[in-house]
């Protein structure tokens, strides 16, 4: 089944091109099923690429998806036209009475200040209690998951001797998890971090599914706040962490070429993808996941 997104996006052409069936609002009203309702908090400054990212996950499931693109209310982009945001977008406030089958909280790039100094933080704690009434299951992604086990669990974060940067193989903790169905046992997985989270803080209510001995968790289970953390990059696409190592040589900064991701080390080359199928993987089971166990009346979500 295809996904459903405003229908003048600008990654609609880029789904429809690579294959994705997109559907428009008014075949979509036409069709006698409750499609399931995804947010998506989007705390990138390249909001079109990062929609585009995860739109191409959502969309390749077997149900039909419909995407909500959410912005933080009082935020001012600096990267992304109010035009568009106005256009594409609905802010918190707009969306905080509706209930959602699953949201899902991105990265920002914001690693190095501490969260009660984040601008909307205030606004990103009233948003994580409201996932506990007003979603049914949510993912949280880098800098959103590290948000979050500080939040609900009080985690702390440690800034490392120096960035996790690159594509690294992980070990596949726990593979009954219904999230992790046909994962290989050592997935290669995109990383892009300068903290980690401390495991001495991390509470016995958390369940370790993804990691890495040498650069840390990966992927955790949160059943009481119903809701996995992923701490690193499965829905970059090829070129992400390369343009992000480009970005920084020409800033002057020192950054590494990334681990594993150019082929024989040469940085003019086509970054191979390694690991694409995991990312569908992840989302087409965190998708199944819900839409097994979501209630068919959307007013019930929250409630048990």
């Amino acid at each position: 089944m295809p996904i459903r997104i405003p229908d003048n996006l600008p990654a609609r052409k880029t789904l429809e091109d690579e294959g994705v069936y997109v559907m428009d609002s008014t075949r979509a009203a036409r069709q006698d099923i409750r499609p399931l309702s995804i947010g998506l908090l989007n705390l990138m400054p390249n909001k079109e690429r990062t929609e585009t990212q995860f739109t191409r996950l959502i969309g390749s499931t077997p149900l039909q998806v419909e995407l909500t693109l959410v912005r933080i209310t009082e935020h001012q982009s600096k990267h992304t036209s109010e035009d568009y945001l106005n256009t594409f977008y609905k802010t918190w406030e707009q969306v905080r009475e509706q209930k959602f089958d699953g949201f899902i909280v991105t990265g920002a790039p914001i690693a190095n200040i501490p969260f009660e100094e984040v601008r909307y933080w205030k606004e990103m704690v009233e948003i994580m209690d409201w996932t506990q009434t007003n979603v049914h299951h949510s993912m949280f992604i880098c800098w959103g998951a590290q948000a979050a086990l500080h939040h609900f669990h009080g985690a702390q974060r440690y800034r490392m001797a120096e960035k996790a940067f690159g594509v690294f193989r992980h070990l596949v903790v726990n593979p009954r998890s219904p999230f992790l169905r046909g994962f290989s046992d050592s997935p290669m997985i995109p990383v892009s971090r300068y903290n980690d989270i401390d495991r001495t803080t991390l509470g016995a209510d958390l369940e370790v599914l993804i990691d890495n001995a040498e650069i840390g968790v990966s992927m955790l289970g949160d059943q009481k706040h119903h809701a996995v953390h992923f701490l690193n990059h499965l829905e970059y696409d090829n070129r992400s962490l390369a343009d992000e190592y480009e970005r920084d040589v020409k800033a002057g900064l020192d950054t590494p070429q990334p681990t594993n991701l150019f082929p024989n080390g040469d940085t003019s080359a086509t970054p191979e993808n390694r690991w694409r199928s995991h990312a569908h993987l992840l989302f087409q089971n965190w998708i199944n996941e819900i839409y097994q166990t979501t209630p068919y009346d959307k007013a019930e979500i929250g409630k048990a």
